[in-house]
């Protein structure tokens, strides 16, 4: 076998990467400070609400708001995530500026006022919108305004968790079941890290997670038999979470034929709930709990013996697709990652395993199984918890990916290849990239 080096394709090689560093940088650094802007307020806004427990009676206010506010300017990106994927998959008119604000006032009043949601749908809506404002004004082809916006996912979702290689490989993997954008890799993982950089600059500080994981042995089989178990456990919650939330979204919208009626009959449903459980754990992000209750469940407090309860996984997951299916505004994300530790904290006492490896892996694993992608939920698994724990980390992410089937959060994600053949015997079904994901 000769070796051959063409300089051309090398010289080509590096164009195409310098070109990126200039296109993808600026972009990323934008997107960061605005998710440094999102980062703060909304803990500005999660603080005002500890301290000020009345505002859970202006959630149905707060929804009408919201609702009213997209009903006179943001009818063209309602779609939110779901806009920015079909714009990356066929680029029609782009994704306006306007879904930046909007989508960050909204979210912030969904959680000023007690709203189940979370920060990563929100963190890749302004990624997207800046992104595609940039591909406008720079007038760029179809396949470079394509990359910039996978670009601005991953500066979204890297910025806003602060994990800059997981945000890349979620860009690279979120769009479609069984395929990568290896193309687009390089380009994201720069523009994640600069995100990240930049959040980091105006002094947004993540929570740190490695405190809460003890170092575990790697070649344990019998523990690794009680992840695989568990995955299964998470794979199932992560089906009930998509499906839930859109069920009730469906059913709001058959019911309720008014849009701005919807949130209000959601906020009061969870006010119900919040007042019928006698609890205010499932309100908000629940990244921690209230400075005046220690002892709620929260994500950090499922990492310990007594964190959680046996159903808060349920109530999480309840409360949030109330929530986001009625019309506020939000993420996922954040939610997913409340049921996975609170389930991983249950089934790690009813298996007998530690507690705080159960709470990280069902953390991430609930999170693959809801979105399918699994490489991204390993990786953020590893720059979260510590890449001591990668094999039990994947093994769970991995399962719990495959045993959630074809559902998913987002209803604009594709099938290009199934997770498995219908039968060993029947070829795979021609489902190439672009066949919609039934839902």
């Amino acid at each position: 076998m000769h070796f051959i080096w063409d300089p051309r394709e090398h010289w080509a090689l590096f164009t195409y990467t310098l070109k990126w560093i200039c296109l993808a940088g600026p972009v990323a650094a934008v997107i960061g400070s605005a998710c440094a802007l999102f980062l703060w307020a909304l803990e500005v806004a999660t603080q005002t609400r500890y301290a000020e427990p009345w505002l859970l009676w202006t959630l149905p206010l707060s929804g009408a708001a919201i609702a009213g506010l997209y009903w006179l300017f943001g009818k063209s990106v309602e779609k939110g995530n779901d806009l920015i994927m079909d714009e990356i998959h066929e680029p029609i008119e782009g994704v306006r500026l306007r879904m930046a604000p909007l989508i960050l006032i909204g979210t912030v009043a969904t959680h000023l006022c007690g709203g189940s949601a979370g920060r990563e749908g929100t963190a890749i809506q302004m990624g997207g919108s800046i992104a595609s404002t940039f591909s406008r004004w720079l007038k760029l082809s179809k396949l470079d305004n394509r990359t910039l916006l996978l670009t601005g996912v991953a500066a979204g979702f890297g910025g806003v968790f602060g994990t800059p290689v997981a945000g890349a490989i979620f860009a690279a993997e979120f769009l479609a079941i069984g395929r990568f954008q290896h193309e687009a890799l390089v380009p994201c993982l720069f523009a994640g890290i600069v995100s990240d950089w930049t959040c980091a600059a105006w002094g947004m500080n993540h929570t740190d997670y490695h405190q809460y994981i003890e170092t575990l042995p790697r070649h344990d089989w019998l523990l690794l038999a009680k992840v695989a178990l568990a995955a299964v456990a998470f794979g199932l919650a992560s089906v009930c979470f998509a499906q839930l939330t859109h069920g009730v979204k469906h059913s709001f919208a058959k019911l309720i034929r008014w849009p701005i009626m919807r949130p209000v009959v959601g906020g009061l449903l969870v006010i119900g709930l919040t007042y019928a459980l006698g609890t205010r754990d499932y309100l908000g992000l629940g990244v921690t709990p209230p400075p005046q209750d220690s002892q709620g469940v929260s994500i950090v407090t499922s990492f310990a013996a007594g964190g959680s309860q046996t159903w808060s996984w349920f109530w999480k997951i309840l409360f949030t697709a109330i929530t986001l299916g009625s019309g506020f505004k939000g993420g996922e994300v954040t939610p997913l990652f409340f049921v996975g530790a609170t389930l991983g904290n249950t089934l790690a006492i009813a298996l007998g395993a530690p507690i705080d490896l159960f709470a990280a892996i069902g953390f991430v694993a609930v999170f693959a199984g809801a979105t399918n992608t699994p490489l991204a939920c390993t990786v953020m698994g590893i720059e979260l918890f510590g890449a001591e724990h990668a094999v039990y980390i994947a093994t769970g992410c991995s399962l719990a990916y495959l045993l959630s089937g074809h559902s998913s959060i987002y209803k604009s994600q594709r099938i290009a290849i199934p997770k498995i053949a219908p039968s060993a015997r029947e070829p795979l079904p021609e489902q190439g990239f672009g066949a919609n994901i039934a839902t």
